[in-house]
């Protein structure tokens, strides 16, 4: 599907809300020294504290289990700055903190974009994680990410997810996955009931994807190994 038409479907998802602020963090600054921050982007224009959205679902999901060290954000794709004025202030380049990043569609790209971020400041990404990415160069993993993960769509008659992520520098990045799914034949009734009727009319396999519960309980899986690493 083209950009254009992508956009038009993407804000038709598009909440009305205030915008989020740097308050809305509970991250402490600096972080303790060894800590681990996590952060997911979400993806079109949903807000960054909803809760139907996987990408927050995952976050909560962290913070319940109370890990010691551990810290969970979501925060909106367009607003990458936030997400790099937060990393700026919690993690500094000479302790042993460890950045997660992952992030669905538009929330996907912007996982690229804020990991080469911070590889000019010098910082290392532990974990980036791309569900159906959109974006235009979200396919290269930058050299200071250590692993990363990509999981998508390529349904006809709807958005498609980026197909294969490779490592700008294979001796410094594991490409731990590129795995493909498919939503043609699947209802809404075997992924998760929680989606509005926009979504369900006009989403696609773009849209089914994001309220896979399988998928989100995936990538939880690969942020829960990379916290133990």
């Amino acid at each position: 599907m083209c950009a254009g038409a992508a956009l038009v479907l993407m804000l038709a998802f598009a909440p009305i809300a205030a915008a989020q602020s740097f308050r809305d963090f509970r991250v402490p600054e600096p972080l303790p020294n060894g800590s681990v921050l996590v952060i997911g982007f979400l993806g079109g224009f949903e807000k960054w504290d909803d809760p139907h959205r996987g990408v927050r679902k995952v976050a909560l999901n962290l913070r319940s289990l109370h890990l010691p060290g551990v810290y969970a954000e979501t925060i909106e794709n367009h607003r990458r700055r936030l997400a790099l004025k937060l990393i700026e202030c919690s993690v500094k380049p000479d302790d042993r903190s460890r950045i997660i990043l992952y992030g669905q569609s538009w929330g996907g790209a912007a996982v690229i974009s804020t990991a080469k971020d911070l590889q000019a400041l010098g910082l290392h990404v532990a974990l980036t994680v791309q569900v159906d990415s959109v974006g235009l160069r979200d396919d290269v993993v930058p050299a200071n990410v250590l692993n990363a993960a990509n999981i998508f769509q390529r349904d006809p008659f709807g958005i498609e997810g980026r197909q294969m992520i490779r490592a700008e520098d294979p001796g410094s990045t594991r490409i731990i996955e590129n795995v493909r799914l498919s939503y043609l034949l699947r209802p809404y009734s075997t992924l998760n009931s929680d989606v509005s009727w926009a979504r369900r009319t006009f989403g696609g396999s773009h849209a089914k994807m994001e309220a896979d519960q399988a998928v989100w309980a995936h990538v939880e899986g690969l942020i829960l190994r990379a916290i133990k690493d």
